[in-house]
C-alpha cells in the first residue's frame, strides 16, 4: 500500500490505514494546516522540496514481528548486510522501521518483568494513551517549524518508551530505521519517557541506498528526563547522498535530571539537525556531543541548543567536523540562559578538520546570557592536516592515505569514547570509507 502527494485526503488516508482515534486525525490536520503558512527556515541551506513528488506512507501491512524467519527473505538478507541482526546481541530490546512502518520488534524477557514500555509510537497513543498525551507534541509543537508540522501531519512508525521510576537497564534500547525506495520520506516519531530516578541508553542508526531521485527524512524526537533521571540518545546517521535529512529533536529535563546526545552524521545530501535540551528544572545538566563528515555534494548544517531555565543548571557542546572534496560542514548553535536561571554555566568547543582546498566549514554561534551570575565559555578551532604530522608518519612507513586516515580518528577521538565498542567499530568504518 503507497499513498503518494501531500494534501489533506492523504492524511486522511494515512489515519485510515493505521485505524486511528479522531483525536489523532485531528491532530494530523491541525498540522497539516500550520504546515501550510509556517515558511522554510530563514537560515542554513537553501533548497527546495516538491512534496507532490514524495511518497509518504509505504507498506505492505504485514504485522509486527518478534522472529526473524517472519521476515521475508530479501529484508532478512538486507538487514543482515547492514549489521542490524548480529547488532541484537547486544542490546536489551530493539525495533526496526523498514519505509513507513515497524517491522519487527523484540525485547528481553526482563524488560516485561521491569514493566518498561517499549513499542511503535502508534501503539503508545492507542494502549498507553494516559501516559503518552501527557508529552506527545508537547514538547515538539507542530507549530515549531515547517518540518515539525510536516512530521505531525504524516508521520508514521517511529518509537514509544516509557521507563517506569526508579528503573535501570543493564543494555541499550534501539531502533533502525530503513529507506529503500526512491522519492520516499520517512517520518517516524519517537516519544521516551524516563520517570524518576530511571536511567536509558537508547541508540538509532539510519540507513539507505542511493538513488538518482531525492529522498527525505523528516523525524521529530521528543525526550522527557525525570527528577534524578539519566537519558542518554545516540545515533549514527549513514544516510545515502541523495537523502535530504531535516529533523527537529529536543528534550526536557527536570531537576537533577540529566540529558546526553551523542551525535553522529556521516551521510545524507543536507543535514539539518540541532538537538536540543530544555532544562526546565534546578541543577538540571545537558550535555552533545558531535561529529559531521562533509564531503562532495553534502552539506551538514549540525550542532546544538541548550536553554537554560532552572537554577544552578549546566550545558556543554562539544562539536567535531570534518570536510573533504568539496564538502560544507557548519556548526550552528545556540546557548539561551534565562534571566531566572542563575548560577548556571555552559561550555561550547566546536572542532573543524578541512582536509583540501574545495571544503569549507563555518562556526555560527548565538550565546546569550540574561543574569550576572551566570557564564558561558566557547572554544572554536579550524585546522587542516598538519604537513609536518603527514611527513613524520608517512616516514615511519604509512601511506599518505594511512596516515592522514589516523590524524582523522585522533581528531575524533572524545566521540568514539563515548560508543559502546561495537558502534565505535562502525563509525572508524565508516569514516575509512569516505575519507
Amino acid at each position: 500500500m503507497e499513498v503518494k502527494g501531500l494534501s489533506l485526503s492523504s492524511i486522511e488516508e494515512i489515519s485510515k490505514i493505521k485505524q486511528e482515534s479522531a483525536e489523532i486525525l485531528s491532530f494530523r490536520k491541525k498540522a497539516y494546516r500550520a504546515f501550510e503558512k509556517l515558511p522554510f527556515p530563514s537560515f542554513g541551506p537553501s533548497f527546495s522540496i516538491d512534496f507532490d513528488s514524495i511518497t509518504y506512507y509505504k507498506s505492505s501491512l504485514t504485522p509486527v514481528v518478534n522472529d526473524w524467519r517472519q521476515i521475508s527473505s530479501p529484508i532478512q538478507s538486507e538487514l543482515e548486510r547492514v549489521g542490524v541482526m548480529e547488532a541484537e546481541t547486544h542490546m536489551d530490546g530493539i525495533g526496526v522501521q523498514y519505509e513507513s512502518e515497524v517491522i519487527y520488534h523484540n525485547m528481553i524477557r526482563e524488560l516485561e518483568e521491569k514493566k518498561i514500555i517499549f513499542t511503535s509510537i502508534e501503539d503508545g497513543l492507542k494502549n498507553h494513551r494516559e501516559i503518552a498525551e501527557k508529552f506527545f507534541g508537547k514538547i515538539v509543537p507542530f507549530t515549531d517549524n515547517k518540518f515539525a508540522a510536516l512530521n505531525s501531519s504524516v508521520f508514521s512508525g517511529g518509537s514509544f518508551i516509557y521507563i517506569p521510576p526508579h528503573t535501570k537497564l543493564n543494555r541499550p534500547l534501539q531502533s533502525y530505521f530503513r529507506i529503500n525506495s526512491q522519492n520516499m520520506g520517512q517520518f517516524e516519531r519517537t516519544l521516551i519517557i524516563v520517570d524518576e530516578g530511571s536511567e536509558l541508553h537508547y541508540i538509532e542508526g539510519c540507513t539507505a541506498p542511493t538513488y538518482s531521485t531525492d529522498s527525505l527524512h523528516a523525524a521529530v524526537v521528543e525526550i522527557y528526563v525525570g527528577k534524578h533521571s539519566k537519558c542518554r540518545y545516540t545515533t549514527i546517521q549513514n544516510w545515502a547522498v541523495n537523502v535530504n535529512n531535516l529533523v527537529t529533536k529536543r528534550a526536557l529535563v527536570d531537576s537533577y535530571g540529566e540529558m546526553e546526545w551523542i551525535d553522529g552524521n556521516v551521510g545524507s545530501h543536507m543535514n539539518m539537525k540541532y538537538p536540543a535540551c530544555i532544562l526546565k528544572g534546578d541543577y538540571a545538566k545537558g550535555t552533545c556531543i558531535t561529529i559531521s563528515v562533509a564531503s562532495k555534494n553534502q552539506e551538514q548544517d549540525t550542532g546544538a541548543r541548550m536553554i537554560h531555565l532552572g537554577k544552578n543548571t549546566k550545558s556543554m557542546i562539544l562539536s567535531k567536523s570534518i570536510s573533504r572534496n568539496g564538502g560544507n560542514a557548519t556548526y550552528r548553535g545556540k546557548v539561551d540562559i534565562k534571566r531566572e536561571a542563575t548560577c548556571s554555566e555552559s561550555f561550547v568547543k566546536c572542532d573543524t578538520l578541512i582536509l583540501d582546498e574545495d571544503s569549507k566549514s563555518d562556526t555560527i554561534p548565538v550565546n546569550i546570557v540574561s543574569n550576572s551570575s551566570s557564564k558561558i565559555e566557547h572554544e572554536a578551532t579550524v585546522s587542516r592536516v598538519s604537513p609536518s604530522n603527514l611527513f613524520y608518519l608517512m616516514s615511519r612507513g604509512l601511506t599518505r592515505e594511512k596516515a592522514t586516515e589516523l590524524i582523522v580518528l585522533g581528531f575524533i577521538e572524545k566521540f568514539r569514547e563515548e560508543l559502546p565498542m561495537e558502534y565505535a567499530v562502525e563509525l572508524n568504518q565508516l569514516l575509512k570509507r569516505n575519507l
